[in-house]
């Protein structure tokens, strides 16, 4: 039977895509086939490289899925209609995801925060849709409390799983808040922090990056998400 597993972030630029990365990388160091859709990419125009191709380059894997692509670096909704394009639909994206059920795992990585419109929907409505758990990525420092447990609530208030908090780029010389969160994160949440990765991580060799994910994840969590 094909897991799925979503993930979102706190808000934009909090390392989603190089999480993704590490999760496809550990779940195949794992012996799965999987498969990573990004439903709708901005910011990057036609033939040129977007999130996918980083996921590729990082973990190996090579079935992957995008959706939608538009040129602004807005959210998918927004870039959508000022080029002209139409919407990004739930059921095109539960359609698509579900082309790749011969797929072990299908991650989902969403579009900046878990409220964002990537289409005529946003990830919480895909969660729904999907009966899916989520994994939220948060930021290291100063904000995360506030926008990690907003995060977490809206979550829980709509009935969806979260599968776990993943820090998504730890600082090589964390400040104090830094420090506190590791400890304050789960208290004020009541989700697990089940994963950190370093920062600049995204920039390492692709079998250096591969060897090191597993060790990102705790490895109670890894045996329930991650592996047969």
């Amino acid at each position: 039977m094909t897991r799925l597993l979503l993930v979102t972030g706190t808000s934009t630029d909090v390392g989603k895509t190089i999480v993704t990365a590490a999760l496809a990388a550990t779940a195949r160091a794992a012996g799965l086939a999987v498969a990573v859709c990004k439903p709708a990419q901005t910011g990057v125009a036609p033939g040129e490289p977007g999130d996918l191709a980083v996921v590729t380059q990082l973990s190996g894997v090579a079935r992957t899925l995008e959706l939608a692509r538009y040129p602004e670096p807005l959210a998918p909704d927004t870039a959508a209609r000022r080029c002209g394009r139409p919407l990004l639909t739930l059921a095109e994206t539960v359609a698509g995801i579900e082309s790749c059920a011969d797929a072990d795992l299908v991650l989902v990585e969403g579009a900046g925060g878990l409220l964002v419109r990537i289409g005529d929907f946003t990830l919480l409505d895909l969660a729904q849709k999907l009966s899916a758990p989520v994994l939220l990525v948060a930021a290291a420092g100063l904000g995360t409390l506030n926008h990690s447990e907003l995060t977490t609530r809206t979550l829980a208030a709509a009935g969806v799983a979260c599968a776990g908090l993943v820090i998504g780029s730890w600082p090589a010389e964390p400040d104090l808040a830094s420090a506190c969160n590791r400890t304050d994160l789960p208290a004020v949440t009541g989700v697990d922090l089940v994963g950190s990765l370093p920062a600049g991580a995204g920039a390492w060799p692709a079998g250096e990056f591969a060897a090191a994910a597993p060790g990102w994840f705790d490895r109670d969590w890894s045996a329930r998400y991650l592996s047969r």
